[in-house]
């Protein structure tokens, strides 16, 4: 069964998915960049391309997402998938779907990581934030309805929220929860902890360890700059990125206006 990590994009997915990959597909903890290939994003081109389906095809790519899930969970197991969609109806189903973990950001901070991974303005990433789009595969939609629509799976008590921002300031924590929550949905009444594991995952997926891999190694997801061909770094400020300092206060604005429900529910506001 899927357990879905699914996020606005530039909300700590990438981060999220390094210690779940630590913990789980490592046999001490200690984290390599090669770890995080066992958590793939849906939709990936790769997995319908296989079923013969035409990746260039949206209509077809959509009616097929639950079909390649189907297969997916032939495999009987956890399997964590990466997805910056939204939620809708075509996406996935309560039989295909264990649990999703949702991890928010404050958008004032996304924006300006937003503008800095795809290299465009401020405004323009402040557009693409509120206005929605889709993006290749996966329809990513504005930040508010992507965050909204997952939310349906707390009706089902399959929903755990995450605060990118509590992720940073206390791991060991929100890790711990997170790990609580997986084992429920496998009905699991005893939460057996390495604790070895537990500490190296986080210890070796620090934000300043994984900058440090990225410059030794580079990271495979990090976009090419179309001005110098050179690779944007993924792994830039992390939780220094203050919109406090960054942003232009016409910008705040707008983002406080648009998002105000959301903000004020989250505590951003």
């Amino acid at each position: 069964m899927i357990v879905w990590l699914a996020s606005y994009p530039k909300s700590g997915n990438t981060y999220l998915r390094s210690i779940l990959a630590s913990y789980f597909f490592s046999k001490d903890g200690n984290y390599t960049f090669d770890l995080i290939k066992n958590i793939n994003q849906f939709p990936h081109g790769g997995l319908f391309k296989k079923l013969g389906i035409d990746i260039n095809n949206q209509e077809e790519v959509v009616r097929n997402y639950i079909k390649v899930q189907e297969i997916i969970n032939k495999k009987n197991s956890i399997q964590f998938f990466k997805t910056h969609s939204f939620f809708f109806k075509q996406f996935t189903d309560l039989k295909n779907t264990l649990g999703v973990i949702y991890i928010v950001r404050d958008p004032r901070n996304v924006v300006t990581s937003l503008s800095n991974f795809i290299n465009i303005p401020v405004d323009k990433a402040l557009k693409y934030m509120t206005l929605g789009k889709g993006d290749g595969l996966t329809w990513i939609e504005s930040w508010s309805k992507n965050y909204n629509s997952w939310k349906l799976f707390k009706n089902y008590e399959k929903y755990l929220l995450i605060k990118y921002e509590d992720l940073i300031t206390k791991p060991d924590v929100i890790f711990l929860e997170i790990l609580k929550f997986l084992f429920r949905l496998q009905n699991n009444s005893k939460l057996k902890i390495d604790e070895n594991k537990f500490k190296n995952a986080l210890d070796s997926t620090s934000f300043e360890n994984l900058k440090k891999l990225e410059n030794e190694k580079g990271f495979s997801e990090a976009k090419i700059d179309p001005d110098t061909g050179k690779k944007i770094p993924f792994f830039k400020l992390g939780s220094k990125r203050d919109w406090k300092k960054i942003l232009e206060e016409k910008f705040k604005v707008e983002i406080e206006k648009n998002f105000k429900e959301e903000m004020q529910e989250l505590g951003y506001l």
